[in-house]
């Protein structure tokens, strides 16, 4: 059993009956120098765990928002080296959870036994790579496992029930619930597919499970914090970024939004 930042929140949580609010930000975007101060402004809005975004040429998963996001960041010469020293820094100041997210390309390039000690020396509490193969994942796993590093998986609602079970058996922190097929972005409605997928999974494991993929506003967090125990936002926080990343008010942008996302949260219980 995982005793990270990331498992020992989610378990704190839990004795508050109260749903997570995981948020996802592209580090680099606008630049890493402003990363920190970001992250800082979505724990104040009540952010609990943070989703630091590798950012990479080719994100197949991700939507139109995240890839212009990724394609800033690069811009701004952002690297997987210094998304670690940018995690460094935030954890000079911070304890909040901090989840690595990337590709695989990345992290292969930078080799697993060295990421593993870069993440950890860094302050990083996990990674989660949104297209590794959850059927060869074993001996990454067990690098990152060494290194004292939670490993978080994806299951979708196309998920065969074998691969939730692999999911269930590799992940460690939380279970990272897709709750449509697709990419990510803002969505109308939360999907019909979330609730039985959040069933199957819970078959599978006893960790946290956390929905994302879709969820902009206080009553989608609600609906997910109603059924699941963390709520994922990304595509949000990236809008809003975009639009006022050269403003001295992106930071306050940010905590409006995670302190809205946070209250609707926990009004769904």
């Amino acid at each position: 059993m995982s005793n990270s930042r990331i498992a020992r929140r989610f378990a704190e949580l839990r004795g508050n009956n109260e749903p997570a609010l995981i948020a996802y930000i592209t580090a680099g975007d606008p630049s890493l120098a402003r990363t920190p101060a970001m992250v800082s402004a979505l724990e104040r809005g009540g952010a609990d765990v943070i989703e630091l975004g590798v950012p990479f040429s080719d994100p197949i998963a991700d939507g139109p928002v995240i890839m212009k996001g990724a394609e800033r960041a690069l811009a701004a010469g952002a690297s997987l080296r210094g998304v670690l020293d940018c995690a460094a820094e935030i954890r000079r100041h911070s304890e909040i959870p901090i989840l690595l997210f990337s590709y695989l390309n990345p992290l292969m390039r930078y080799g697993f036994e060295r990421l593993a000690a870069d993440a950890k020396a860094a302050g990083v509490d996990g990674v989660l790579m949104t297209d590794v193969s959850v059927e060869e994942a074993e001996p990454y796993v067990r690098t990152m496992r060494e290194a004292g590093l939670d490993t978080v998986f994806l299951a979708a609602p196309t998920s065969t029930p074998a691969r939730l079970a692999l999911v269930g058996r590799y992940s460690s922190g939380f279970v990272y619930l897709v709750s449509r097929t697709g990419v990510t972005g803002v969505r109308d409605q939360l999907s019909s597919q979330a609730l039985p997928l959040v069933e199957a999974m819970r078959g599978h494991t006893e960790l946290p499970l956390a929905v994302g993929f879709g969820i902009a506003k206080a009553d989608d967090a609600a609906a997910v914090g109603k059924l699941a125990d963390g709520v994922v936002v990304g595509s949000a926080f990236v809008k809003i970024i975009e639009a006022h990343g050269a403003s001295p008010e992106l930071e306050s942008k940010l905590e409006a939004l995670a302190r809205e996302l946070k209250q609707g949260a926990v009004r769904g219980r």
